[in-house]
């Protein structure tokens, strides 16, 4: 999936917090946009899907995390505890898209997610076809929709933007192999 769908189901996270905790619920969208971005960033770091995608260890940060913050429902408390949620969330769900492939539409890897636990990668199962499919542009904008309407003015214009970074994604996503092979 997109980085924007996974920035977007971190938003959509905190969606409970508007009726439960309303106050903090601008707070965990932001950590839930920030945490469901974070695991891409190993497209910079090292090996994609596996130097910073951990869909069994950001549990043990996650769960404490958000145990911590029902007891103490404080900014930072909510923020650290839905920056992990969302990073396991975006973890786990990578296995429900494509491999790691420049072309994951012709489905030739079988690594989608390394489970670091079991020192081994887990297969893909192409619910999404592949990261910037119409079907994960579709995902984006349903989960971005309450950015649109229960946040604020910010978490509306960070919305916006997501759905047209990931729209423009869409749009250009099968030319960019050829694009990264003839220049780079």
């Amino acid at each position: 999936m997109m980085a924007t769908t996974h920035a977007a189901v971190g938003l959509l996270l905190a969606l409970p917090l508007t009726v439960v905790a309303p106050e903090l619920a601008p707070v965990a969208a932001l950590a839930g946009l920030a945490g469901g971005i974070f695991p891409d960033l190993d497209l910079l770091a090292g090996v994609h899907r596996r130097t910073l995608h951990f869909p069994d260890y950001y549990w043990l940060g996650a769960l404490p995390a958000l145990a911590l913050a029902v007891v103490d429902p404080r900014p930072a408390t909510v923020a650290v505890a839905w920056f992990f949620l969302a990073a396991a969330v975006h973890s786990v769900t990578d296995v429900f898209g494509a491999g790691t492939e420049a072309r994951p539409w012709e489905r030739t890897s079988v690594e989608a997610v390394y489970l670091h636990s079991r020192r081994r990668w887990i297969r893909p199962r192409y619910w999404v076809r592949y990261d910037g499919a119409p079907e994960d542009f579709l995902l984006t904008v349903v989960c971005f929709a309450p950015g649109l309407t229960q946040f604020g003015p910010t978490l509306r214009r960070l919305s916006l933007v997501g759905i047209a970074v990931g729209g423009g994604y869409t749009l250009v996503r099968k030319r960019l192999p050829a694009v990264e092979e003839r220049w780079l």
